[in-house]
């Protein structure tokens, strides 16, 4: 019987286990596969347009060749009127005329601009130049943005869970170690003896029979009862039965007559796992400063590898585009020369975007507890003083 029931609470703890993380998936496969359908379309749609055949391009390149049988062949006189010339032509130019779309909106490029999208980082470099494309990259941020800040909620709650977990047991940690240099020997000592002493008083009381309530209650059977006590000795009768009956298994009781009812209990527990979604994070309470020390470390390892794969950055412009990135600011200042390589760091973008979203929540309770002691404080300030008058 012992080797039947390990595998079975094995199995149902194996349940319990998926039931419990099955919310956590659904959302991040949900996102993954929303960002692959958008690289489909994207790439399927902007990939295949030809942006040098409208008429702006053209004239473009007319006013290129005008300007270049212009130039003289005394380079030092016309320089100047030339630069001003040619840089004012450059800047009516479109960059897309530049780009080969199929390269740029490969099935990876179209990725990394889904992920650009659904993140509200949008760095600039990459943006829909056809009308249906255009179309639809609003309707795909429309369902996409939801959809990632569902996700940091859901994903910000195991971290915060996890921040508060460890800086409690750090704090406990901190703690003993502090009252063990400060306790003495001997004052220790009698410490331990005092609390083995409390411990020895505790006396357990077993809970009473059906006999030994029916005794205390003949004793006053004299008073006057106004109401009978029916379901007191229900449970009672309930629970003599269970201490005789064997030991059975419950679950799989419930599971073998009425599955209906241990489907339902699943189901709630998974429903109840949906409603708890950004609890952990009202809940959490460490300080500004352990966060702003979190992000800092996060970003710096992030910026010592990423110069590696892109070589016309160094550490501290890495740093400073991963902190635009994962405060979503994107100015596109920054661009990056190999996209395909930092769409394996995807997940670092949402994890970092996570950290960033606690400090921010962190920030500002801050500030809102800041803000009722002002109000407060000038309300006291400004509250007339009470005059007692005489009688």
């Amino acid at each position: 019987m012992a080797s039947r029931s390990q595998p079975l609470r094995g199995k149902m703890t194996c349940k319990k286990i998926f039931w419990a993380v099955l919310p956590h998936a659904c959302f991040i496969l949900s996102l993954v596969i929303y960002a692959f359908l958008g690289a489909l379309m994207f790439s399927h749609i902007e990939g295949n347009q030809d942006a040098t055949s409208n008429e702006e391009y053209r004239r473009f390149l007319q006013n290129l060749t005008d300007l270049s049988r212009k130039l003289s062949d005394n380079v030092t006189e016309n320089e100047k009127m030339f630069k001003n010339d040619i840089r004012e032509l450059f800047n009516t130019a479109d960059p897309v005329w530049f780009v080969i779309p199929e390269e740029r909106w490969s099935f990876f490029g179209s990725l990394f601009f889904c992920c650009t999208v659904f993140t509200t980082v949008g760095y600039g470099n990459t943006y829909p130049v056809t009308r249906i494309g255009k179309y639809l990259c609003m309707l795909y941020a429309l369902f996409g943005i939801p959809l990632m800040f569902l996700v940091l909620t859901d994903m910000g709650d195991i971290l915060a869970t996890v921040l508060s977990k460890s800086y409690n047991e750090f704090r406990k940690l901190q703690s003993k170690i502090l009252a063990s240099k400060l306790c003495s020997g001997s004052t220790c000592s009698k410490r331990n003896e005092l609390k083995s002493r409390a411990q020895s008083k505790i006396v357990i009381n077993e809970p009473l029979t059906i006999m030994e309530v029916l005794r205390n209650q003949s004793g006053m059977k004299r008073r006057p009862v106004k109401y009978r006590n029916v379901e007191l000795f229900e449970m009672l009768i309930a629970r003599e039965n269970e201490n005789t009956k064997p030991v059975r298994n419950k679950s799989m009781e419930r599971w073998s007559s009425c599955p209906e009812l241990a489907r339902e209990k699943t189901v709630s527990r998974v429903i109840e796992n949906f409603d708890k979604i950004g609890k952990e994070l009202e809940k959490l309470d460490v300080p500004i400063v352990l966060m702003v020390l979190v992000i800092f470390v996060y970003i710096s390892c992030a910026a010592a590898i990423l110069p590696k794969w892109e070589s016309n950055m160094d550490f501290q412009e890495a740093f400073y585009f991963c902190f635009i990135t994962l405060t979503t600011i994107g100015f596109g200042d920054t661009q990056l020369e190999h996209p395909k390589f930092f769409l394996f760091f995807s997940l670092y973008i949402i994890i970092g975007m996570e950290i960033v979203f606690i400090a921010f929540k962190l920030g500002q309770d801050r500030l809102i507890v800041l803000y009722k002691k002002v109000i407060s404080f000038c309300a006291e300030k400004k509250m007339p003083s009470k005059k007692i008058y005489p009688k």
